[in-house]
């Protein structure tokens, strides 16, 4: 799929956030440790949400659309501990499938995952936790086996040597039915590990986080289905703020929590955006010439790294040097490859570090020769058009966020990528005053 955008048009109006395309396919798999169905609202259409759709309805689960945006999940014909090879591995929740296949039979044969290139993930510090609940694991080069030792996990204190969102999620799932109590200790604080939290608690699970790195389970023998609310999506509020501003526009943005928001907020006041805040709702306006600005990535509450490359891409307007440091993923500059070609003015750099294993949150031994983890961006740039390539959800939002503020055409390549994160983005920013054209490649 292309995507097609003429640029140089301020988007302005309003824009409904929809739910948080990282928490809707993680309770969609979480609902299948229940005994009776469970519904969810708030309910993203992004491509990962459709790639766990069509997972359970091929292990046997029954899941329909209830309404534009909410889901029915059954998970009583579950008759499958195989994740399907050709879904399975374009996915990196293929692994989270694997608390509710052990609960139901024991054993879980799944793909290494897929999804975004966008550097190794740290499948080692999910794999060290479910072995110290007595799980048994193999691997060869195309798949991933697990056993239980026992009926059901056992409980343990485990301690992530660094975060992990998905092992985080991973465990608490495990945990919720395991044998006696677990207590994860620096476990990932991402508002979507705590929407996993609530809806596990919904089900029957007894799971309360007793400070913001350490979650205390203690494991149940059974959970029923529940009814649950997705929380909004905090990548696409950024996102859209973020096109407000690069466009030199003003647009209002509903269905968010503020809260979750307050490390990029906090940066686009600094930037000399303007930002006003409702309960649920913020308008975001450019008032004049945007500043540069310094940026570390970093696990909630810092600033978040799947906002990194679309502010790059606004730092591109930005008056100064502004410099963006990568501290969680080893290789996430794909995205400045490209807008270099539009014209944008970076350099790329090493941060000069005393301790890098204490600094980086990636495994060190996943870093190469090769890779970046600093960058320079020099603006205001103006940015050609031209053909370019999305090579994951992030850095191609990044690059139709360029092209709107180019003032020339600009054709994306690998548009599909972008909606694995984003529900019908091209006709929302159309909405917005977007002149953009999806084509069939």
């Amino acid at each position: 799929m292309k995507l097609l955008i003429q640029g140089g048009r301020p988007l302005e109006g309003e824009v409904l956030v929809r739910g948080a395309k990282n928490s809707c396919f993680k309770l969609m798999i979480a609902s299948l440790l229940g005994e009776t169905p469970s519904v969810l609202s708030n309910v993203t259409k992004a491509g990962e949400t459709k790639i766990s759709f069509s997972i359970i309805n091929q292990l046997g689960g029954e899941i329909k659309f209830i309404g534009e945006h909410s889901l029915r999940i059954n998970p009583r014909g579950i008759n499958k501990s195989v994740i399907p090879f050709g879904v399975g591995k374009e996915s990196r929740a293929s692994t989270l499938f694997v608390p509710p296949l052990l609960l139901r039979f024991g054993k879980a044969k799944v793909p290494w995952p897929g999804g975004d290139r966008i550097g190794n993930r740290p499948l080692d510090r999910h794999f060290k936790g479910m072995r110290a609940m007595g799980i048994k694991i193999k691997s060869d080069e195309k798949w991933l086996y697990f056993e239980l030792e026992n009926s059901r996990p056992r409980g343990c204190v485990y301690r992530f040597v660094k975060n992990t969102h998905t092992g985080t999620d991973t465990l608490l799932m495990l945990a919720a039915f395991a044998e006696g109590e677990t207590v994860l200790e620096n476990a990932a604080q991402e508002p979507e590990v705590d929407d996993l939290i609530e809806f596990l608690n919904k089900m029957g699970a007894k799971i309360k986080r007793v400070a913001p790195r350490k979650i205390v389970i203690k494991g149940v023998k059974k959970m029923r289905g529940s009814q649950h609310i997705v929380i909004p999506d905090r990548n696409e509020a950024v996102t859209f703020a973020c096109a407000a501003l690069g466009t030199r526009g003003a647009v209002s943005i509903f269905n968010i929590r503020p809260g979750d928001l307050t490390a990029f907020i906090d940066k686009v006041r600094e930037a000399g955006g303007k930002v006003e805040i409702g309960v649920n709702e913020m308008r975001v306006s450019y008032t004049g010439n945007l500043k540069a600005t310094k940026v570390e990535t970093a696990p909630h509450p810092g600033f978040m790294t799947d906002w990194q490359s679309v502010w790059s891409a606004l730092m591109t307007q930005a008056r100064g040097k502004s410099v963006i440091i990568e501290r969680v993923y080893p290789n996430r500059f794909q995205a400045l490859e490209y807008l270099k070609k539009m014209g944008a003015k970076v350099r790329f750099f090493n941060p000069q570090v005393k301790n890098p294993e204490k600094y980086y949150e990636f495994n060190l031994d996943t870093d190469s020769p090769e890779f970046y983890h600093g960058a320079e961006i020099w603006g205001p740039s103006p940015l050609r058009g031209g053909t370019v390539d999305a090579s994951d959800i992030r850095s191609g939002a990044a690059l139709l966020l360029a092209a709107l503020m180019s003032k020339e055409k600009t054709v994306i390549t690998n548009a599909e990528r972008i909606c694995r994160g984003y529900e019908n983005i091209d006709q929302r920013l159309i909405g917005l005053g977007g002149k953009i054209l999806k084509v069939k490649a």
